[in-house]
């Protein structure tokens, strides 16, 4: 049976697992889709040489980048990021692409303001890089936020009102408030946050985190990562049928 995969760590939370089986099961496909949750990105060209039926993967934090390596080739558009979160195997031959930017440019389009000119990414991951190269696409100008001044333009600490202020649409890409950990959320002042803010939470599980419901309680306009998810997986799907 054609087999498809997550390799990813700590996993068990995983939308793809429970979206793909349920999109199989419906339409009749011939296929199944299992996580691989490993400690170690070394282990997936174990699992590709190992899986005859292995014919694609889908990619999650913390490997986006650190999966580069080991492709045996990398879509333009996921070299110019710099990540990984789709991989089509053909003879064992490895090809990774990203879908992110698509999944999150589709999720957010009809929700932009004509206000909304400048973003802070929380995060300066994998998908933080994917967030940035779609939003500069949409013509936005971006400040990356990070615990370390050295990866961001600015830290938490550095966060006040006219820098919340000037950006009004902020995306958390960080896994602060994934379940189980639901108490946790990206330290910043959401005292400035208003109604002409735009919080994006790339998040699904919790549906609604911490972050997103103090920007709700603000007034702040609020979505989550499950539109994304579910763009990005149909295209994943597509990228894998071509």
């Amino acid at each position: 049976m054609t087999t498809y995969g997550l390799i990813g760590k700590n996993i068990d939370y995983s939308f793809s697992k429970s979206y793909f089986n349920t999109k199989f099961h419906n339409e009749a496909i011939k296929a199944k889709y299992i996580n691989y949750d490993i400690e170690n990105i070394e282990e997936i060209r174990q699992i590709v040489n190992n899986s005859i039926e292995l014919a694609g993967l889908n990619v999650t934090i913390p490997y986006k980048e650190a999966v580069i390596p080991y492709l045996d080739e990398i879509d333009s558009q996921a070299e110019r990021i710099g990540a990984v979160n789709t991989i089509k195997i053909d003879n064992k031959k490895m090809i990774g692409y990203n879908t992110d930017v698509f999944g999150f440019t589709k999720s957010i389009f009809s929700l932009v303001a004509p206000n909304h000119d400048s973003a802070l990414i929380l995060g300066t991951g994998g998908a933080a890089k994917a967030i940035r190269h779609a939003l500069v696409s949409m013509g936005y100008h971006i400040n990356f936020v990070s615990r370390d001044k050295e990866k961001g333009d600015f830290t938490y600490e550095e966060l006040n009102a006219e820098i919340i202020k000037n950006h009004q649409l902020i995306v958390n890409c960080t896994p602060l408030g994934t379940h189980p950990d639901v108490n946790q959320f990206p330290p910043i002042p959401y005292e400035f946050i208003d109604k002409t803010h735009l919080l994006y939470d790339l998040i699904y599980n919790p549906s609604i985190t911490s972050f997103l419901a103090q920007g709700r309680e603000n007034g702040a306009q609020i979505i989550n990562g499950e539109q994304m998810l579910i763009a990005q997986a149909e295209k994943a799907w597509e990228i894998w049928n071509e």
